[in-house]
């Protein structure tokens, strides 16, 4: 059976991603102070006093705003919310309620399922009495933790696999797959071509270039064979990484090049082969990875 999930959910720059590495005991999930760093949803294994999850990192929900992928982030974050057994509900206690917090807690209120209120950034103990304000969002009582320092983790877990252990707790069986690495440089249609792959929409998919931040995991079968997709972030030189960010990402995507038995180079067919691409083969060749050249966007190939 498969592993019961907890997804953690809330507004940009919360802390989200450092609670994920933190009960992980992990750096697997990107963490920057620039807003909007996690886009897709991205999964991590976990566990606690002998039950393990799967945990669920979401894209920081804000309800209105222009960014381009503000509205593919936020049905990322709720799709992980539909599909978690328990939900953590993740708000800063250092800037207090906004509007984004009481919009995402009235969705919450509606969702048939444990979720527990937990108010990060709450490092001072003398600070405690801050976390009352948050009663005022209508999900019962605040859990302070301090997802950078730990405290307050081990009671709010301790509560969250209290609740998990209601679920199939049928360990998970380790699965036999083979490991396919997407990769290619930015904008060649990576997150198009994984979600056609696993016919589902787990990857952001949009025009503008590093949408794709970390390297996300799918399983999928076909022809009883098993395999694990891997989305990458686009890979350019060092030279052009201009983003701390950007360099988090390129980094997640050679360990997902390390650990693939096959990578799947995509380039973009309108363009032809670039010099990037070849730098981009030289990442897997160098690594010893068996590679199958995709040359994507052929139907709007003049001739």
């Amino acid at each position: 059976m498969a592993l019961p999930i907890v997804a953690i959910v809330g507004r940009p720059n919360v802390g989200k991603s450092t609670l994920v590495n933190r009960i992980a005991q992990t750096s697997e999930a990107i963490v920057h102070e620039m807003r909007g760093v996690t886009r897709d949803r991205s999964y991590h294994k976990a566990d606690w006093n002998g039950v393990e999850f799967m945990l669920i990192d979401t894209g920081g929900i804000e309800m209105g705003g222009d960014d381009a992928f503000q509205g593919s982030i936020r049905s990322q974050a709720f799709e992980g919310a539909r599909e978690a057994d328990v939900i953590i509900f993740l708000v800063d206690g250092k800037t207090g309620i906004n509007t984004d917090d009481e919009e995402v807690a009235r969705i919450l209120q509606k969702a048939k399922k444990p979720v527990f209120l937990a108010v990060n950034k709450m490092d001072n103990p003398a600070r405690m009495d801050e976390v009352w304000e948050f009663y005022a969002l209508g999900l019962g009582d605040p859990w302070p933790v301090s997802a950078q320092h730990g405290n307050g983790t081990g009671d709010l877990l301790d509560e969250v696999v209290a609740e998990l252990r209601k679920c199939d707790l049928t360990p998970e069986e380790e699965v036999e797959a083979i490991n396919v690495a997407i990769i290619g440089r930015p904008n060649a249609g990576k997150s198009s071509l994984t979600n056609k792959l696993t016919n589902n929409d787990r990857s952001i998919v949009s025009d503008v270039a590093g949408t794709t931040r970390d390297a996300i995991d799918t399983l999928v079968e076909h022809d009883g064979q098993m395999y694990r997709i891997v989305d990458t972030a686009g890979l350019r030189r060092k030279s052009q990484i201009d983003e701390d960010v950007e360099y988090y990402g390129f980094v997640r995507a050679m360990r997902a090049i390390d650990r693939a038995d096959v990578a799947l180079l995509v380039i973009d067919g309108t363009l032809g082969l670039t010099n990037e691409d070849q730098r981009v083969a030289g990442y897997a060749a160098e690594r010893g990875c068996a590679m199958v050249i995709v040359l994507n966007k052929w139907d709007i190939v003049e001739g």
